[in-house]
């Protein structure tokens, strides 16, 4: 099993954090449009062996009322947003993957937003555009919030996509058959504020010994929390021990 660590975004900038980790989820390839000259000078800013994983365009899954489109660099339009199968949308996820081929990534993830909720059309219409589109040998990553497992597992399952979860909350309920499991720690153990938190050593370890029972053959570790860079560099330092 092949365990990679890193963080979702930076808090430094890129040279840095290249000295110092081996994986990378961008995140401002969520918010905006990112030019595939920029993609291609950051993968030739970090090392042969970096691994960078991309967050998908939110104009496949956020709708134009989404508050997150305040920081894009495009006008959403009624089409963007809640895998409809319309132009908009597609072309959002072939500037994906143009990003995630530009930085040799092997996985991209698309999050879902917390109101695009489990409700029968809304699956028909995430299997239906997983279906649709051209991967080009990319691993998606599928994070829904708020859905049921058993919907989750149905997706996952039936067009071969990842559960992505944050491990302090739930297991992965499939892997889609892809043998990648993808946790986004978003330092929220029970009863913690969300962000706002660092993971104790016991917390930690609990999270290394998880990771020999999810059945994968590579695991991406990615903290999101405020105090990501120093949990991220504990935590590969735990199991490198």
């Amino acid at each position: 099993m092949e365990v990679y660590v890193g963080c979702c975004g930076l808090t430094k900038s890129m040279k840095k954090y290249f000295e110092i980790y081996s994986l990378l989820e961008t995140q401002n390839t969520f918010y905006r449009i990112v030019r595939p000259e920029t993609a291609r000078r950051w993968r030739e800013l970090a090392h042969p062996d970096f691994v960078f994983t991309v967050k998908a365009f939110q104009g496949i899954t956020h709708p134009a009322s989404s508050p997150t489109w305040r920081r894009s660099n495009i006008k959403p339009t009624p089409a963007h947003g809640r895998f409809q199968l319309t132009s908009a949308v597609f072309d959002s996820w072939q500037r994906t993957k143009t990003i995630c081929e530009e930085l040799q990534a092997p996985v991209t993830i698309i999050q879902a937003p917390a109101t695009f909720t489990d409700a029968e059309q809304n699956v028909k219409s995430v299997e239906e555009f997983f279906r649709s589109i051209d991967r080009g040998g990319l691993i998606i990553g599928f994070e829904p919030r708020g859905w049921r497992q058993e919907s989750i597992a149905e997706v996952c399952d039936k067009v071969g996509v990842t559960h992505v979860t944050d491990p302090f909350v739930s297991n992965p309920v499939s892997l889609g058959g892809t043998g990648v499991a993808y946790f986004r720690l978003h330092g929220s153990p029970p009863g913690k504020k969300m962000y706002y938190y660092t993971y104790s050593d016991g917390e930690l370890k609990t999270l290394a010994d998880r990771l020999t029972t999810l059945g994968a053959s590579r695991v991406f570790v990615l903290f999101n929390n405020i105090t990501r860079e120093i949990d991220a560099k504990r935590f590969l330092k735990l199991i490198k021990a």
